[in-house]
């Protein structure tokens, strides 16, 4: 694939983020864009953006869509068809992705399921839905996101990750398996699995809406206790922080991920588009991406010693 235009393509989590920038750019790119998001006015927001530099031709839906319900997916793929009257596509990007259920063991079976549903059965479901029109078209890409917590299963010392982690692993899994599947049974059509570092979005904000979580003003003081707790182990409070100010704190903490990540979405979705048109099929993005991705395959063994290799890019990770 050497151009976007005139090609038409999918991209799920489009409401912030790298998936609206990704969504933006394409556009401008001359790209037609089915989008979809759990939320729909954020989604609507993406659309009327991109319609502002879309080029004389090009398409632009959104669509409301939880990817972690098979059923909502049948029918997003449905009215792309049917709004966008195509019967193939060139690019699906399964890029939405939630945090949450960080504890197997302490946190809910509901949250971690809930994680897990999307950043796994979102991208399964999709990758279902919608290869059959990958197929159908003469040259297509299919691209999923796993992240820098498909090859290193950690956020740092003192903080669980577990279902993110164990998602986003399988994503991995799953895009490098397809290679060959894709190769011996539709050559025409290539898998990139993009692994981003730290890159400021508001998914923190955005899984605490979607996970249903207390708002930190309403926690009752065993609550901002048993945050503190946690926080504490992670080096993020001290033992001794009031609860008041646990609860600044765990209400700005999405807001700091945020700004204070080293790349930007918009040069997150720059870098996965120039490397899927470079026909790159492992797309590391973030110089944290690159340099944890280095140290983990030259020595796996110390890849959970966070006096190690994992003491610079959990800092990177987790903000002050």
């Amino acid at each position: 694939m050497k151009s976007f235009k005139m090609k038409t393509a999918i991209v799920t989590g489009g409401g912030s983020g790298m998936g609206r920038e990704l969504v933006l750019q394409l556009v401008s790119d001359g790209c037609s864009v089915a989008t979809c998001d759990v939320n729909a006015e954020s989604v609507a927001e993406t659309v009327s953006r991109a319609l502002v530099s879309a080029p004389a031709g090009v398409r632009v839906t959104g669509h409301q869509c939880d990817v972690s319900d098979e059923e909502q997916v049948k029918r997003f793929r449905d009215e792309v068809i049917n709004q966008h009257g195509v019967d193939h596509l060139d690019l699906v990007f399964n890029n939405a992705g939630i945090s949450g259920g960080g504890s197997f063991i302490a946190d809910t079976r509901e949250s971690w399921e809930r994680t897990f549903g999307v950043d796994w059965w979102g991208v399964y479901f999709c990758t279902r839905a919608f290869l059959p029109l990958l197929i159908k078209s003469d040259d297509a890409v299919l691209v999923n996101t796993s992240s820098i917590n498909g090859f290193w299963a950690s956020l740092g010392p003192g903080i669980p990750h577990t279902a993110y982690c164990t998602a986003k692993f399988a994503v991995k899994g799953f895009s490098e398996a397809l290679i060959e599947d894709l190769r011996l049974n539709a050559p025409h059509v290539k898998v990139a699995v993009v692994m981003p570092g730290h890159i400021g979005t508001d998914i923190v904000n955005n899984s605490r809406k979607i996970q249903g979580e207390v708002d930190p003003f309403d926690m009752t003081d065993a609550e901002l206790e048993e945050s503190r707790r946690g926080m504490s182990r992670a080096g993020l409070v001290n033992a001794d922080t009031t609860l008041e100010e646990v609860r600044k704190a765990i209400e700005g903490f999405g807001d700091k991920f945020r700004d204070s990540a080293p790349l930007s979405a918009k040069g997150a979705a720059r870098i996965i588009l120039a490397a899927v048109l470079e026909g790159q099929w492992r797309i590391l993005v973030g110089d944290d991406a690159k340099f944890l991705d280095e140290q983990v395959r030259l020595n796996p063994e110390a890849a959970y010693d966070y006096a190690g290799i994992g003491s610079e890019i959990a800092d990177s990770i987790i903000p002050d």
